[in-house]
Order: structure tokens, then sequence, then C-alpha cells
């Protein structure tokens, strides 16, 4: 009797336990914490009503008050499954249960006075002849919750094996304490079942939950990258670029912070994060042309003094329109870099550069690397105020104009690894020339 009593406490302390975490935790509605604590609450009723019955001190004069218990007991233990099944959120549950609650608490009432589903005498509680009465009630239900782990499952996409193994223990939990021990651990049991369950629901709410937010960020990014591109896009069809230069200069950042990282150049700065970001940000460091007027931008002869003051304005431009357009639409540390490749793309490692007249390493490392692959594909590029450069001659310009306009030590990273740059996208060679 006191290990009795000890799994009837152990069970109250369980049911309670889980109704506490349900009232506190925030990852399913309001109706369906209703149904998981009307759940846990019944069963810790019928654990106490059996142990009322079975495991106090039997007194035959308290029949009577034993016997409602048992009816009470008899009626809401069936209905577990049921409420279970509104827990899972099944719609349309409550109506259902107050039916088979209704229907049960008739045929015990009814059944209870002629002692043939249960029965009291001197010596204690007895099963009747047709107790199976109760039984095909109790496994009715069960068999409805299994129905229901099913149909619920479905609408998951992570469900595994585990749902399998939770439905197993689910109907272990229910047949056999009932079938084999009688007493003693059949609400453990169906304490333990439904609260692995409980545990087992919310995990594939998880889970859900966390694929939708990475597909919904997938998603984002896409459309993320598909506004920058369309945008980069928009301002080199501008000048007269069809959107190639975009993929070169993207293509060189990306190899160029690679190289500088295995030849042992920057070797803390230039980690995978950084890479992505500059790949990601270099489509739109000429973004600020859309506010240089088309017959500068598309000038096939030299510009004046007037007219390369107004294109050097896309360098400054370019850094406000970035953090305009994409402000709220990207994350703050995209927006901070995009920006800064944008805006000083054009500084000098001399300080002699624009818009700020930044020298040495005041120059974002992001843009260092922008500026030789900007310049780069000038050079050897066709443009409508120039024919394509033979590599070796830009080659030979970049070496000149290290320490001066390019950072010495990402320049001579680029050179050392020139052929590679060269056979990324191989141009028509010919004249020579470059704009801002």
């Amino acid at each position: 009797m006191t290990f009795y009593a000890g799994i009837a406490i152990l069970t109250e302390l369980f049911m309670l336990a889980m109704s506490i975490h349900v009232i506190r935790y925030s990852g399913i509605s309001k109706k369906q914490k209703a149904w998981f604590l009307l759940t846990f609450l019944t069963v810790m009723f019928c654990t106490a009503a059996e142990f009322a019955v079975h495991g106090a001190a039997y007194d035959l004069k308290y029949r009577n008050v034993l016997t409602v218990v048992t009816v009470l007991q008899f009626s809401a233990a069936p209905l577990l499954g049921l409420l279970f099944s509104g827990a899972l959120g099944l719609p349309k549950q409550r109506t259902f249960a107050i039916v088979f609650f209704c229907l049960n608490l008739l045929v015990e009432t009814v059944a209870a006075p002629s002692g043939r589903v249960f029965f009291f005498d001197h010596q204690g509680y007895h099963r009747g002849e047709y107790f199976i009465i109760y039984g095909a009630f109790y496994f009715f239900s069960l068999l409805y919750l299994v129905f229901s782990m099913i149909r619920v499952g479905k609408r998951f996409r992570h469900r595994d094996v585990g749902t399998i193994a939770m439905i197993l223990v689910v109907l272990a939990a229910g047949i056999i304490p009932m079938t084999v021990f009688k007493i003693n651990i059949t609400y453990m049991a169906i304490a333990f079942g439904a609260s692995l369950s409980y545990i087992y629901y919310n995990d594939l709410i998880q889970q859900d939950i966390q694929a939708e937010l990475v597909a919904n960020q997938e998603k984002m990014s896409a459309m993320q990258e598909h506004i920058i591109s369309g945008l980069a896009n928009l301002i080199e069809s501008r000048d007269l670029e069809t959107g190639e230069h975009v993929s070169r200069t993207s293509g060189y950042v990306k190899a160029l912070s690679e190289f500088a990282r295995s030849d042992g150049v920057y070797t803390e700065q230039l980690n995978d994060h950084f890479i992505s970001l500059i790949y990601r940000a270099a489509p739109l460091h000429d973004v600020g042309k859309i506010v240089v007027p088309d017959h500068i931008l598309k000038k096939p002869g030299k510009l004046t003094e007037e007219e390369f003051e107004q294109m050097k304005r896309h360098a400054s431009e370019g850094g406000r329109v970035v953090r305009e357009v994409l402000g709220g639409v990207t994350d703050d540390e995209y927006l901070s870099f995009a920006s800064d490749v944008a805006a000083c793309h054009h500084e000098r490692w001399d300080g002699g550069g624009y818009p700020g007249g930044l020298a040495g390493e005041e120059i974002p490392l992001s843009a260092r690397v922008m500026a030789i692959a900007d310049v780069f594909d000038a050079l050897i590029a066709e443009r409508c105020y120039k024919k394509a450069m033979p590599p070796e001659k830009a080659f030979g310009i970049i070496r000149e104009e290290m320490g001066t306009k390019f950072d010495p030590n990402l320049a001579g990273v680029f050179l050392e690894h020139g052929s590679e740059f060269v056979g990324m996208y191989p141009q028509k060679t010919g004249g020579e020339g470059k704009r801002a």
C-alpha cells in the first residue's frame, strides 16, 4: 500500500508540474492550453479517485460515497483520449467531448445500483460482469486518440519515426496497465504517455516553426539579392553595360579576398563572413551613378574637369542611396558594408582619393578590395569611351600604383595571382583608358 501511495503522489506531482508548464508555455494557443490543462487535471482527479477506492483504508459504510466517486472516475477516464485530441488542435472536439462524457455518466449512473460494471462489498471494490462496458468506452477513446495523432501528424513537415513511437507509447500506457496490472500504475502510465505526447507534439511545433523561419529567411535573402542585382544592373545599363561588370567585379572581390587570406594577408578580417558580405555588396559599388546625368555617363570622349567633378559625386551619393533604398530591407551589418563599398571604393591609399580623402587603413578593407577589382575590370573591359586594355598593361598600372592608389598588401596579392584573375573572365583586349 505504501508503494501504491507513492505512485499516486508521484502521478499527482507529475501532472501538477506539467500543468504549470502548460500555463507558462507561450508556444501554443490559449485554447490548446485549456485542453492540455483539462487533460492533466482529469488524470489528477482519476488518480485521486482510484487511490480513494483502492489505496485508502476501506470501510463498507462509505460504499455509497465510493460508488459516486467511481462513477465519476469511470465517466472521466474514457474522456482522456478526446481531451487530448482537443489539445492536439483538432476542431469541434468540445461538443464531442461533452456528449461522450454525458453518455459515459448516464451509462455508469444507470449501471451503478445493479453492480453490473462494478460493486462494493465487505471486502472492497470488484469489477462487475459487464465491466467490459467501461473498457469499451475507454478503448474507444484510446483508439480515437491514436487516430487523432495520425491525423495531426500529417500537418507537420518534420514528422518521423518518433510519431509512430509516440503512438505505441500511448497504446502501451493505456492498455497494458489496465489489462495486466488492473490498478496501481494505470494512471501513472497514462500520465507518462500523455506527457511524452505533449512534449513530442510541441517539439514538432518548434521544428516546423524553425523550418518556417529558415524558409522565410531564405526567401527574404533571395528577395534582397534580387533587389540588389536588379538595382545594380539598372545602373550598369545606363552606363551602356550589360551587367557583366557587376558579375565580374563580384567574382574578383571574392577571389581577391580568398587569395589574400590564403597568402596570410589580413587573415583576421578576411573570414568567410567577410567574403560573403563583400561578394553580396560588390554589385552596389557604382549605384551612385544613378545621380550622374546621361550625357556625362555615356559620353564617348574624355570628360571635362567639371564633368569629372559631377562623375565623382557617384561615390558619396552611392553610400546615401544604399542606406535610403535598402534601409529596413536588409540587416544593418550588410547595409553598413555595402555603404562603405559604394562610398569609399575611390579613396586612395595615399589619401588623394574621394569623397572623404581617407588614407591607409582609414579606408574600409572592403572598399580597398573593391578598388582593385573595379579598376582592373575598367581597364581590361571595353567601354563606350575606350577599347579594352591588355591584362598585362593593366597589371603594370596596378603595380605602379601600389602604395599610392591601392593598398600595397592587397595589390601584391592581386598581381601574384594575376593569371587566375585573367582566367576567370577572358576579355578582348586592345586600347586603353579608364574613367572614375
